[in-house]
């Protein structure tokens, strides 16, 4: 099959020739129809993960099983499927209470093993962790929710607990930061999207987000002005990017009491992150991390896709083969795209 090929930290991926994978015990192999490029392949890419190359990447999918191993009794070939990009290991004491995402055992595609920018990959544990997927949820929508969208809708609903009329920052209007904007919305709260990158603001207005602002080192403290136009900051924060910089802007935008989320990853050399605590100490302020989705959520963000509530097709920006996907991977960081970008493997094929 094709796949696209890492061999080195940093190293620039190609679209080679590689072996089709096997149906693991407990586990199945998937049709990639769709996956997601996200930061953090980015992130695994430049060396911020414990990466064994030569390596695929991809952890965002969606397609169909094309093969079942021993021991899978909830799936079949044939089935239309997606996953958390946190898989549990089905067995553990957090898996059984459904928190798979925390799974100490987890495998994730993409990180642990042979991601989904390929035209298969195999997954693990199938019967704890895959998602059937409604007829009318699209392979694309399907890949969107696996990383970004199902951890924007854990954050603000298990993890933040959004109440509708509360306002929400999201700091970043990438895929991630989006979903969080549409969700947020969806939940009856008044939305307020920080970017740097006017394309990323003009979707999250199109979205329904109550204000925009731009960041950037020439445009007043972020925080400032959220707290001027919420008459004492937010409820609720998010950084959706993964940084000093933004997680700084995201906790000190808050009101007292208010909680932060923190998704965005924040990769430091010694695996420490600065945080303004002095804040959070002194205003009472909540900080939280979200960790994905596990797949025994999916059922509620699931329904509300199907019925149109929520819509994550409308986040995805261009589809891509893994041609163009291997050149933009290196790149990711300083693109700039103004939503999802996904990948077709079979893309251009006969």
């Amino acid at each position: 099959m094709r796949a696209v090929l890492i061999h080195a930290v940093r190293g620039m991926p190609t679209v080679t020739d590689v072996a089709e994978p096997a149906a693991p015990e407990g586990g199945v192999v998937v049709d990639v129809r769709a996956t997601g490029l996200c930061r953090s392949d980015w992130h695994a890419w430049a060396g911020h993960d414990e990466i064994v190359f030569p390596h695929v990447p991809g952890h965002e999918l969606a397609g169909v099983v094309s093969e079942v191993g021993t021991g899978v009794t909830r799936f079949g070939v044939g089935d239309r499927v997606t996953v958390p990009f946190v898989c549990g290991c089905g067995v553990c004491e957090w898996c059984r209470a459904g928190n798979a995402q925390v799974c100490p055992a987890q495998q994730q595609p993409g990180f642990t093993h042979w991601g989904s920018f390929a035209e298969k990959v195999a997954l693990h544990a199938a019967d704890t962790n895959l998602v059937a997927l409604p007829e009318g949820v699209s392979f694309e929508a399907a890949a969107a929710l696996g990383c970004r969208f199902a951890t924007a809708f854990r954050a603000l609903t298990a993890r933040a607990r959004v109440a509708p009329g509360e306002w929400v920052t999201v700091v970043g209007a990438g895929g991630v930061g989006l979903s969080v904007v549409m969700i947020a919305i969806a939940l009856g709260a008044r939305v307020i999207a920080v970017d740097t990158n006017p394309r990323a603001l003009a979707v999250a207005s199109r979205l329904g987000a109550t204000d925009v602002v731009v960041g950037g080192a020439d445009a007043p403290p972020v925080p400032d002005v959220v707290h001027e136009l919420t008459g004492g900051g937010s409820h609720v924060s998010v950084d959706a990017v993964g940084s000093a910089q933004t997680a700084a802007d995201a906790v000190l935008s808050l009101r007292r009491g208010g909680r932060h989320v923190q998704i965005g990853l924040l990769p430091t050399d010694d695996g420490r992150s600065a945080v303004p605590m002095a804040r959070a100490i002194a205003w009472e302020l909540d900080i939280l991390g979200s960790h994905g989705m596990a797949a025994a959520d999916y059922p509620g963000m699931m329904q509300l896709v199907a019925s149109g509530t929520l819509r994550p097709h409308d986040l995805i920006e261009r589809v891509i083969g893994l041609d163009e996907a291997s050149a933009l991977l290196p790149r990711f960081d300083t693109a700039a795209p103004a939503g999802m970008t996904m990948i077709d493997p079979h893309l251009g094929l006969p």
